[in-house]
Formats: C-alpha cells, sequence, structure tokens
C-alpha cells in the first residue's frame, strides 16, 4: 500500500523499469510460450502496483497538520 508521495514515485520507477524489462525480453525471446513465461510475472506485478498507485491517487488528501506547516 502507498502511503506517501515518496513512495508513488518509487512505485512509478518500479513500473517503468518492470515495462523496460518486459520490452527487453520482447525484442530478445523468440519463443511465444518462453516469452509469454517470462513476462507474466513481470506483466502482473506491474497491473498489482498499478492498482495501488490507483488506489493512493484514488484517496483524499488529508490536511496538514500544525507540525507539518
Amino acid at each position: 500500500m502507498i502511503k506517501n508521495d515518496h513512495e508513488l514515485e518509487i512505485a512509478q520507477e518500479r513500473i517503468r523499469q518492470f515495462e523496460r524489462q518486459v520490452a527487453q525480453i520482447r525484442k530478445t525471446e523468440t519463443n511465444s510460450e518462453n516469452y509469454r513465461m517470462s513476462a507474466a510475472g513481470l506483466l502482473a506485478e506491474i497491473d498489482r502496483m498499478n492498482l495501488q498507485i490507483r488506489d493512493y491517487l484514488w484517496s483524499v488528501p488529508t490536511e496538514p497538520t500544525a507540525s507539518a506547516a
């Protein structure tokens, strides 16, 4: 679960890394079954992280506390 903007940025960067990995596998793997097996876990993780990002962005930002102001 993403709790703040810093964690959001980390999740977004991880997604970009996974997408680059899938793109590389797509370029190098010639066997479609091997490609799907290799990409499946990465794509599932991308989906999971995108859901977490959506949940975080959907949540209403909390009001800053007096100590944060």
